[in-house]
């Protein structure tokens, strides 16, 4: 039987997209703004020492996300994915280095540093990252990529920081994406 209504017929395959569905989902990937992300050309070699930091400190996880909080080129804190261990799906990495950030260093040294990331921030963490207003967030995975390993919200962290104009801030990413994603194909 064929049928050309997508939105009505229930022998349709459930996990394939509709046509409607994959119609929207360009449209909008075409409509969002790129200007916040920065080529990991771009990184520097404090950049890849702080990510390796980070990467070493996703070994300690109980998933592969790690995250180092740098400022004016001082570590100020390091911390690893504990959502498993602690049932708290909101201990991501770079939540758990903001909490422990804000615990031990307060919410002023906060603003302007660097956070470090071996993976691209989810909605969640991007917006712990603007609300505590970092200058800076340098992540190693994209969402596109870690999407190929686990569930992820489609969302980028260049789109969140987009529609917060309010919180300027820059944005590298792919900074030893090719270790990181060694990682998370374990």
């Amino acid at each position: 039987m064929t049928c050309r209504h997508d939105h009505c017929c229930s022998h349709r395959t459930s996990n394939l997209p509709s046509r409607r569905g994959v119609i929207i989902t360009m449209t909008c990937a075409a409509m969002l703004p790129t200007d916040h992300s920065v080529a990991a050309t771009d990184a520097s070699a404090d950049d890849e020492r702080f990510m390796r930091i980070a990467l070493d400190e996703a070994l300690q996880g109980d998933r592969p996300f790690g995250a180092v909080i740098v400022r004016d080129g001082q570590m100020l804190v390091r911390a690893h994915n504990l959502s498993r261990t602690n049932g708290d799906p909101t201990a991501h990495g770079e939540m758990m280095a903001i909490r422990r950030g804000l615990v031990e260093r307060g919410s002023l040294a906060l603003q302007g540093s660097t956070l470090y990331t071996t993976g691209e921030p989810c909605a969640m963490c991007m917006g712990a990252i603007l609300w505590c207003r970092f200058g800076r967030l340098v992540f190693a995975a994209s969402i596109q990529q870690l999407a190929a390993t686990r569930d992820q919200i489609m969302i980028s962290s260049a789109d969140i920081a987009a529609k917060t104009s309010f919180v300027p801030i820059t944005i590298t990413g792919g900074v030893l994406a090719e270790e990181a994603m060694r990682l998370f194909a374990r």
